[in-house]
């Protein structure tokens, strides 16, 4: 009984796969040809930047596509602070729904 437990459990990790950390970076300390080329390589990316304020610190996911947004998301275009743009063009998943199918 033990083993058919353990060799169940063995499986079910197994069949999971490895979960993949999401790297972390500060937008305004890289390009912004740098960081969509982070972006595309790595799939998915929290950046982080400061608010137009100063006061708080922003943060989100941006991905490479709708591939890494999961059923009913699509990647719609934002942008994000960087050292050398203000408004470097990158993708976030947002929400599909009736009344925006995108």
């Amino acid at each position: 009984m033990k083993a058919i437990a353990a060799a169940l459990i063995l499986l079910t990790v197994t069949s999971v796969g490895s979960a993949q950390a999401i790297s972390r970076y500060d937008s305004l300390g890289q390009s912004c040809a740098s960081v969509q080329q982070i972006v595309s390589k790595e799939r998915a990316v929290l950046l982080r930047y400061p608010s137009r304020s100063g006061n708080i610190v922003l943060y989100d996911r941006y991905v490479a596509s709708d591939s890494q947004c999961g059923t009913s998301n699509y990647a719609a275009r934002t942008s994000v602070p960087t050292k050398d743009n203000p408004t470097c063009p990158v993708y976030n998943c947002r929400s599909s729904s009736v009344f925006n199918p995108h």
